[in-house]
């Protein structure tokens, strides 16, 4: 069964991505195609899992043999790249091959629309029931020369043209005389090459980790959490480096480690960028967070005189909210973010020069900018646990336990949209499905000093499930 989530679809290598699988998407994406007269053109990218390269060029098999143009980028590419390619090529339709930060044994697809925006679910519902009941393409799964020889299909690479229209908005001139020194962890993802075009051209010197080819990413799930950045904390401090940046499988999620080898958790990313942005840039705007997201983004917000706008889970809703009140940032808890002007979609990339950028504007190390807002604004406590459960089981579970959360005593506020989100005046949990994998995930924000465990309890009872059962995410 092909199934699209928050994030496209993904699924474990062997089980449902396969060949077969793959060529069904791509037919559903050609009668998409045909009955809505788009563009016949496609740019088609992949990052560096088992098996992308190939599944990008099978896509393009069945597009080339339906007389649809692919541009086909001939090298691992973040998805960013491949959305700023949709956008400014005024094409109706762009793919990525990537299961983002999800384990290796995953892969899946992305795709975009009109704009280079992530595909709203109303399309991907589309392309998953065609794809369901779409038959194979069949052909042999290695010849990729019949492939490449079709006049349908040429080459592409817009790395340059994206690269240089991050560094037209980068204040790279004021970067270059700070003698700003980076550590660069891409996690054997796609974005060291981007990011050393970057940091050359502002004069930078970057010291890489990670950055092979690497299917297994090291052994790790990548994802610049705690626990995958330790060596880059080690190695921030054992360098005397200004800042450590991570970024994820295909670079559109980003990590920070502070000159003091601290990790900034992606909350706190949001809080010093929007902070920067408009107190130091003098520019105005709102922000659009989603539901897990902390909420001391609306105590910035509402000291600038800004509005603040909370969307479901999935960056396709900040990005099309953004559009909607022309907000001057969007991000999420898990390190994804962008920023007016730039692409309808979130960019590690992007969020890794912005970030130093700051050092050299401020004159001010990014401890100390952290601090300076910690110091106005304060700071919290985020808990966050996560339970598996096959598909179906997390949707039974989640129906039969509303009731029993919204019981749960001492709090006003009840939001329903996606999953079930508890506020009082200091506080929020939130209980969720993933879109992208069988898990179950509770999110909690407290003050840094205060104590929400035993509501915790309470409601890890009433949900059947005991505290110390869950896994702890560290962020």
């Amino acid at each position: 069964m092909i199934k699209f989530g928050t994030g496209g679809f993904r699924a474990i290598i062997g089980d449902e991505f396969t060949k077969n699988n793959i060529t069904k998407i791509a037919n559903g994406l050609v009668k998409i195609i045909q009955e809505d007269d788009l563009k016949k053109d496609v740019i088609i990218g992949y990052d560096r899992r088992f098996l992308s390269k190939e599944a990008a060029l099978w896509v393009s098999k069945v597009l080339t043999d339906a007389k649809i143009k692919v541009k086909f980028i001939n090298k691992s590419t973040p998805t960013p790249m491949i959305m700023y390619g949709v956008a400014t090529e005024n094409i109706d339709l762009g793919v990525a091959i990537t299961a983002s930060h999800n384990p290796a044994l995953y892969n899946g697809i992305k795709l975009f629309k009109t704009g280079g925006v992530d595909a709203d679910v109303k399309f991907t519902d589309r392309v998953e029931k065609l794809a369901n009941k779409a038959i194979e393409t069949k052909f042999d799964a290695d010849d990729f020369h019949s492939i490449v020889s079709s006049e349908y299909f040429k080459y592409y690479d817009i790395s340059d043209d994206y690269v240089d229209a991050i560094a037209s908005q980068i204040q790279t001139n004021q970067i270059a005389n700070s003698n700003i020194r980076v550590g660069l962890d891409p996690i054997y993802g796609v974005s060291e090459k981007s990011l050393r075009k970057l940091f050359k051209m502002a004069s930078c010197e970057v010291l890489v980790i990670n950055e092979i080819h690497d299917t297994l990413f090291g052994g790790k799930i990548p994802t610049p959490t705690l626990a995958n950045l330790e060596q880059l904390k080690e190695f921030v401090c054992k360098n005397s480096l200004d800042i450590g940046i991570a970024t994820d499988g295909d670079a559109d999620r980003i990590g920070v480690i502070d000159d003091k080898g601290n990790m900034l958790h992606p909350n706190e990313i949001l809080m010093l960028i929007y902070y920067y942005l408009l107190e130091y840039r003098k520019e105005t705007g709102p922000i659009v967070r989603n539901i897990s997201t902390t909420h001391i983004l609306d105590k910035i917000a509402h000291d600038f005189e800004q509005e603040v706008y909370e969307v479901p889970v999935g960056f396709k809703n900040i990005s099309q909210k953004m559009v909607e009140v022309d907000a001057l940032i969007g991000g999420e808890s898990s390190g994804g973010l962008t920023i007016r002007g730039h692409i309808n979609g979130k960019d590690g990339i992007y969020a890794a020069m912005v970030l130093v950028e700051m050092i050299a504007v401020t004159g001010k190390s990014i401890s100390t900018l952290y601090r300076e807002v910690v110091d106005r604004y304060g700071s919290t406590k985020i808990i966050e646990k996560e339970y598996r459960f096959s598909f179906e089981q997390k949707r039974l579970f989640l129906e039969k336990t509303k009731q029993n959360m919204i019981s749960l005593q001492g709090f006003e506020t009840i939001i329903l949209h996606d999953g079930i989100k508890l506020i009082d005046k200091n506080n929020w949990i939130l209980v969720r499905l993933s879109g992208t994998e069988p898990l179950l995930r509770i999110v909690a924000e407290i003050p840094e000093k205060g104590d929400i465990d035993e509501k915790l309890i309470v409601l890890l009872d009433q949900l059947d499930l005991r505290e110390g059962e869950g896994n702890e995410i560290n962020s």
